[in-house]
């Protein structure tokens, strides 16, 4: 016996058994009869044909002979077959729109995440900037590099000078000639 048929020791039992076993449904591929069906029926295809169908139905039992006519004036079979439908429609459409439901809320789902994701991504980033703007000002620019060294250069020349004064303000006294 296969070890999948064999039963585990670590399963309960199964304490009730069917008598008559159960139809097993595929309620996705019902579901998507009823999606189709639903669909079909907001078109205006099936408006057409129906508006075709049940002046078709009135034409006939009013203008045909009598002993072919099965369905007289207050065509009740007629109002039979259209509520019949409407039951039947009435359910499916509810159906197509509880899976288009669950579907929507897949959806809402997945975008809540991408945004927070999104929303991560833009934190992240403006503190990188934050910490690129800090970092950008602890470090010399241009203009700050350009003063300092026109600073020392006016130092420099005024050095350079020959009664230009020592750095203490005391002058250098000048061989004689």
């Amino acid at each position: 016996m296969s070890e999948s048929r064999r039963t585990r020791l670590d399963t309960p039992r199964d304490t009730r058994r069917q008598i008559v076993r159960r139809p097993a449904l595929d309620a996705d591929a019902f579901g998507v009869f009823a999606e189709s069906f639903a669909r079909y029926m907001g078109t205006a295809k099936f408006l057409l044909w129906m508006t075709l169908f049940v002046s078709a139905w009135i034409v006939w039992n009013v203008l045909a002979p009598r002993e072919l006519r099965f369905d007289e004036f207050p065509f009740i079979f007629l109002t039979l077959m259209l509520s019949l439908q409407a039951s039947y429609a009435a359910p499916l459409i509810l159906l197509a729109q509880n899976r288009q439901e669950q579907r929507d809320k897949v959806v809402a789902e997945q975008d809540r995440q991408a945004n927070a994701r999104a929303h991560a991504d833009m934190e992240f980033l403006a503190r990188e900037v934050a910490s690129l703007r800090m970092s950008v000002g602890e470090v010399a620019t241009r203009d700050f590099l350009r003063s300092e060294l026109r600073g020392l250069l006016g130092d420099i020349e005024q050095l350079a000078r020959p009664d230009a004064p020592d750095e203490q303000g005391l002058q250098e006294p000048r061989p004689a000639p």
